[in-house]
């Protein structure tokens, strides 16, 4: 277990290294925020191309809302990669409660269901804010520097692929629960997926339109 591990104090080699580990964390979730971080890094990389430059003056509003989205992720996605492993490593410690007696039983699911929603809410709170900065690039993609139009599609993609990998993890949480928070979960979830995927598409279509134009 990497628990008590920051990981955004480690080297990329050394966080790869234990991404690549049989250890179950990191995992998927950690790696879907890493990725949003990425995703914000090249995000403000663009607008601060675009920003002051009179040649693409068309898009300084844009890129200035689309920085001030991704100013905002660079710590907290960070976070959320430690949070991510930390929550599950909560979920197996729930699981080696003893289980002796009904009051000890008792005792043991309770705490299975709340480290499980919290080990879904965490990845959902990734999920939001993925989505949030894949709702500033269409048009980051459209307006800024056209130089660097494919740097907005990787940050894209990379949104994208942070967003839907941190609802897979939702969802596997959210497996056989039941109740108004698990419930309002995975609806949110549900409705964010697909309107990431209709803003996904339309980033790569104005990547694509302005590499053609």
């Amino acid at each position: 277990m990497h628990s008590d591990d920051e990981w955004a104090e480690m080297s990329l080699r050394d966080f790869q290294t234990a991404l690549a580990s049989s250890s179950p964390t990191p995992g998927g979730g950690t790696a879907a925020a890493v990725s949003l971080g990425q995703a914000a890094a090249l995000t403000c990389m663009v607008a601060d191309l675009t920003i002051g430059k009179e040649k693409w003056s068309a898009g300084w509003t844009d890129a200035e809302k689309a920085q001030e989205v991704a100013i905002s992720m660079f710590s907290r996605a960070l976070d959320l990669a430690t949070d991510d492993s930390r929550a599950f490593d909560a979920v197996m410690m729930a699981y080696k409660l003893p289980k002796g007696d009904d009051e000890a039983i008792m005792i043991r699911n309770q705490a299975i269901e709340q480290a499980t929603l919290g080990a879904a809410e965490i990845p959902l709170q990734t999920a939001r804010l993925a989505f949030s900065l894949l709702k500033t690039l269409p048009a980051l993609a459209k307006t800024g520097n056209g130089n660097a139009v494919t740097d907005v599609g990787v940050a894209a993609l990379l949104s994208s692929a942070a967003c839907k990998g941190a609802l897979f993890n939702v969802d596997i949480n959210l497996t056989g629960m039941e109740g108004e928070i698990a419930k309002g979960y995975t609806n949110e979830a549900s409705e964010i997926l697909v309107a990431s995927r209709q803003l996904s598409r339309e980033c790569m279509d104005a990547v694509r339109a302005r590499l053609n134009s």
